[in-house]
């Protein structure tokens, strides 16, 4: 099994690809933006962390993370957006990790990573076969679509957002694979089918199993050696 990364700026229509991917294709996506929704539950180790970072101030009546709120906060200071990242990417990893290898278990040929900030985390980027950035070509389709997604968002808080984000040229520069999201649904869907055809007929699937199966076979190999 290998991996791909499935990455974009935000409102560039990530999330059409990936549910294209997923439900016309059949491909097993992790979904990271879950897994981070996941590990800040009331109670759980990602939540406390946030806590002590940002106090009530960012907590809903029912104890949940205000995301709204949380997000005015980590777009407007660096700093603290680092802060929030360095508590948190340590938890969603292990998630990742979890799930990549209940389907190298079931014998999956390649599963998709569906990670926002992919390049400007780097999280599980060693891991990875190929990479693909879907983008829009005009930032103020970009603009556009942001604000209908987030109504709550004014102008210049949309803008905040993009800018906070790598530029789409240089996530362009660091991909193997892109898909223009510019245009019709249909057009998208045409571009993952090329894609996705390019993926299923690598071979790389067969190398890493072959590897790791010969590193699984030289440590039993040793383990008999030491102890039987």
């Amino acid at each position: 099994m290998f991996l791909v990364g499935l990455t974009g700026g935000i409102a560039s229509g990530k999330s059409t690809v990936s549910k294209i991917l997923n439900e016309e294709f059949k491909v097993s996506i992790v979904d990271a933006d879950l897994i981070a929704r996941k590990v800040v539950l009331p109670g759980r180790t990602g939540w406390k962390r946030v806590h002590r970072l940002f106090g009530d101030e960012i907590l809903n009546k029912d104890q949940t993370i205000n995301r709204d709120k949380l997000g005015e906060i980590i777009f407007s200071d660096l700093n603290k957006r680092k802060m929030l990242n360095k508590a948190l990417h340590g938890l969603i990893l292990i998630e990742i990790l979890k799930q990549i290898l209940i389907h190298f278990i079931r014998g999956e040929r390649f599963v998709v990573l569906d990670i926002p900030l992919l390049f400007e985390t780097r999280i599980a980027m060693n891991l990875l076969s190929y990479k693909l950035v879907v983008f829009c070509q005009s930032e103020d389709e970009q603009l556009r679509r942001l604000m209908i997604r987030n109504p709550q968002l004014n102008e210049q808080e949309a803008k905040q957002r993009i800018k906070s984000q790598m530029s789409t040229a240089e996530k362009i520069k660091l991909a193997d694979f892109c898909i223009d999201n510019s245009r019709d649904l249909q057009n998208t869907r045409e571009q993952v089918k090329i894609i996705y055809n390019t993926l299923n007929k690598s071979k790389i699937y067969v190398w890493i199993r072959a590897f790791l199966f010969a590193g699984l076979a030289f440590g039993a190999f040793l383990m008999k050696k030491l102890f039987f």
